[in-house]
């Protein structure tokens, strides 16, 4: 039977949660809104409708919302052309796919974004297919971007590994009914992974690639 590796990407493979703080953290001071960075920091890796309304609160002005992004999207989009790739991250994806893996990313970047982030990884040859904010009506941690990605590999989901970097990735993964593994280099603490799902962390992709013999993605 088939298996498949499904990864998020931001934090995960590329090494971009950092930039996304600060150009979120940018974009709503522009706008008036004063959010510590340790908060918005905790909010990456939702989707942008979910993000603010996380970080503002129901009783916002949503009308709002669509210029926060807009803005955001415009911030980050300044750094496209050298987002980098996390230490063996295409080595990491090249191995599972040459041991049989179906790899397939599930992301909540979509468009030129998430084309900037493939070119980072640079390992297109090794990627299925992608699930993007695009294909969804709910992002993380919806299990719905999980379970298009397995519907994409065509594996279910007891067949399947998911690697993320945020206790929204494990909870989306968990609630698919995956396995998943964490990695730390998003910068989310260890404790708060396992708490949401994590059964395996490592500190990054290279390290996943040199334990893989031990790992769940044996």
């Amino acid at each position: 039977m088939q298996r498949a590796a499904v990864f998020d990407v931001d934090g995960t493979l590329v090494d971009t949660n950092h930039l996304h703080v600060t150009t979120w953290w940018e974009a709503l001071r522009q706008a008036g809104h004063r959010v510590p960075m340790h908060a918005v920091h905790r909010a990456i890796g939702l989707g942008s409708d979910d993000l603010v309304a996380h970080l503002l609160g129901d009783d916002r002005d949503k009308d709002q919302d669509d210029e926060l992004s807009t803005a955001h999207k415009a911030l980050y989009g300044q750094y496209f052309d050298r987002l980098p790739a996390l230490q063996d991250a295409g080595r990491l994806l090249r191995r599972l796919d040459q041991d049989g893996w179906r790899v397939v990313l599930a992301t909540s970047a979509g468009g030129a974004e998430l084309s900037a982030l493939r070119r980072a990884i640079d390992a297109d040859d090794a990627i299925m297919a992608t699930a993007s904010a695009d294909d969804v009506e709910e992002g993380k941690p919806s299990p719905e971007p999980v379970e298009h990605a397995l519907e994409l590999a065509g594996v279910p989901a007891e067949r399947a590994v998911f690697v993320g970097d945020t206790v929204w990735d494990m909870r989306a993964g968990s609630r698919a009914g995956v396995r998943c593994v964490g990695v730390l280099c998003g910068g989310i603490p260890r404790t708060d992974l396992v708490e949401a799902g994590g059964q395996a962390i490592y500190d990054d992709p290279a390290h996943l690639l040199a334990s893989l013999a031990d790992s769940p993605l044996a």
